[in-house]
């Protein structure tokens, strides 16, 4: 269960982070214009936002909660990494993005089975 929680806040806190780096710097801006979708840029980055905000609001009072943003987050990573294999990313530009997909699955996982 202690890997449970750490990995809630880890991802949420990761998630927040990639945000606020989207709106503090370019480079966030310039992988989204490599990747050619310059114009989902600010959509994914709110719905990572409104994900990790998810997660924490769903481990502490709404478990659905959770798990929808788990399971998003999950899914976002998914199509991610989709889109580093297309580009013929390395595994080691990769790793983050199959990380935490890994992980959300997990929490996913985990939070469904405490329902």
């Amino acid at each position: 269960m202690a890997f449970y929680t750490m990995g809630v806040f880890v991802s949420s806190i990761s998630f927040l982070g990639y945000g606020i780096s989207y709106f503090k710097g370019p480079h966030m801006k310039s992988e989204f214009k490599r990747f050619q979708l310059e114009k989902l840029g600010l959509l994914t980055i709110i719905l990572q936002l409104i994900g990790a905000l998810g997660l924490l609001l769903g481990f502490w009072f709404y478990t659905p909660l959770l798990l929808i943003s788990a399971a998003g987050l999950s899914l976002m990573m998914l199509l991610g990494l989709v889109i580093r294999f297309k580009l013929k990313d390395s595994l080691w530009v990769s790793l983050p993005a199959l990380f935490f997909m890994l992980l959300n699955a997990y929490i996913f996982w985990i939070g469904m089975s405490m329902c």
